[in-house]
């Protein structure tokens, strides 16, 4: 509870039982929020000006703490009764313009060592939990001040599409060609040349005799193949999977049609 030692020396000569330091504790959680504390009592008075201190009186009356704060940016202001009931303190605290209300009970042993009021640094026990309660019982219910919001992290820096699978590539003007992204390590490229039709990428399953590296002149899908295709039924630059026999004139019978040596069925 950074901030906490020099407000509880400053506040020492009006500390007489534990009651007061658990107050002056729960005040100093409220400043770490971006409250400030206008003053004591139910109604304010002349000259009151924020302030990360606790007001004159404030340990006045040892039953019922009574003390007002504003946020830095206006937005709130709390009203903070402290009511001793036995050993526990009940907390609750009203935002007089919304007009919520919110309700925390500790116990003060919890988080006091009363034999303890003059040393600071064994005073205070749980300090985490403390801290837990007055932000999950009163900060979160009522709003936390503006600016005083957790920050958020700094964006990272975007990871290009080609080395996150999950993202999906930028968006090409139409006609305009991909440009080409080889990743050879990746899984997903297995298959790839599959889907794009222009034959741009690596990984394609199926072969295409026209771009496996055998010369095959005057062969020209575009222009249609005799006896198969008409012309114009391929787009021109498109992947072709041919559907027969690749060339004009080929002569002999096609082996696929010839049975295996020594097989005769008439059913075949």
């Amino acid at each position: 509870m950074a901030g906490l030692e020099p407000l509880y020396a400053w506040a020492r000569p009006a500390i007489s039982r534990p009651q007061d330091a658990l107050v002056c504790g729960i005040h100093w959680e409220l400043i770490q929020h971006g409250y400030r504390c206008l003053g004591a009592g139910d109604q304010p008075g002349p000259d009151e000006r924020k302030s990360e201190l606790l007001p004159a009186g404030w340990e006045a009356n040892k039953e019922v703490y009574t003390l007002r704060y504003k946020s830095m940016d206006d937005a709130y202001e709390l009203l903070l009764k402290a009511i001793m009931v036995e050993d526990s303190m009940i907390l609750n605290v009203m935002d007089r313009r919304s007009q919520k209300v919110a309700d925390v009970t500790l116990a003060v042993a919890d988080y006091i060592n009363p034999e303890h009021l003059d040393d600071f640094h064994k005073v205070y026990k749980n300090t985490e939990e403390l801290r837990t309660r007055i932000t999950s019982g009163i900060i979160a219910p009522l709003g936390p001040p503006a600016g005083k919001g957790r920050k958020e992290p700094e964006s990272k820096e975007d990871v290009p599409w080609d080395e996150n699978p999950l993202r999906l590539p930028p968006r090409q003007p139409m006609g305009a060609r991909a440009p080409h992204r080889p990743s050879p390590l990746s899984p997903f490229a297995v298959g790839g040349e599959d889907l794009d039709p222009f034959g741009g990428r690596g990984g394609g399953m199926i072969v295409d005799p026209l771009r496996s590296g055998v010369p095959h002149p005057g062969i020209d899908p575009s222009s249609g193949i005799p006896g198969r295709l008409p012309p114009g039924a391929v787009p021109p630059g498109a992947r072709f999977d041919p559907f027969g026999p690749i060339g004009v004139g080929r002569s002999g019978p096609d082996p696929d049609h010839l049975p295996p040596p020594g097989y005769d069925d008439m059913f075949m």
